[in-house]
């Protein structure tokens, strides 16, 4: 089974956003968008694992500690670059105590052979993804200058700056991720708390 840890969102912030995207969507209608029942904060994506083996990663990711973490959600950006616009994302502020439960994540899941990241922890939501572009942040090969997103980038600069909200992240989850035709579907099957040992089911 394919394999993620993040944060969950709460509901006041993803219907916030729902609210944003059904009045953006169409300046950018090529483009992927993202359902805002899927929104995560991402920590480390893990990739296929063996279904017997999942009490394996389990058991790593409950020795990790970390405290509740106040998370804003605000600005956005796109991957690689405005000009070359690949990915729209929402900015998420976090600050050391984000970045450090995402380096607690990688290192504990290192010890079970999964590869480390190469690059700095830069949290974000992606909200659409440019027709058959792929959602990952960095310069890829047939990364061009293109207009796929110039309506959107157009509106959002005469608007004001983007507020979602603000919340505190008290747990952490291992998700499941099932692709289908309709879209990726995320399934919880662990749940870690902020500020306690106790782990167990969503």
């Amino acid at each position: 089974m394919r394999l993620f840890v993040a944060l969950d969102i709460d509901e006041p912030i993803r219907k916030r956003l729902a609210t944003f995207v059904e009045g953006v969507h169409g300046f950018a209608s090529d483009a992927r968008w993202v359902k805002a029942e899927s929104l995560h904060v991402t920590l480390k994506f893990i990739g296929e694992w063996p279904n017997d083996s999942v009490n394996v990663v389990e058991q790593s990711l409950s020795n990790i500690s970390g405290e509740p973490i106040e998370l804003r959600f605000h600005n956005y950006g796109f991957f690689p670059t405005e000009k070359a616009a690949r990915v729209f994302w929402v900015g998420i502020a976090g600050g050391a105590p984000l970045a450090n439960l995402a380096t607690q994540v990688d290192d504990a899941l290192s010890g079970l052979g999964i590869p480390k990241e190469t690059r700095a922890f830069s949290p974000h939501l992606t909200l659409a993804r440019g027709a058959g572009g792929s959602g990952a942040p960095g310069w890829r090969k047939g990364d061009r200058p293109n207009s796929g997103f110039r309506r959107l980038q157009e509106k959002l600069a005469a608007m004001n700056d983007l507020e979602f909200g603000t919340m505190t992240a008290r747990e952490f989850f291992l998700y499941q991720s099932q692709l289908s035709p309709k879209g990726s579907r995320y399934t919880k099957i662990a749940r870690f708390q902020l500020g306690s040992s106790q782990t167990g089911q969503p």
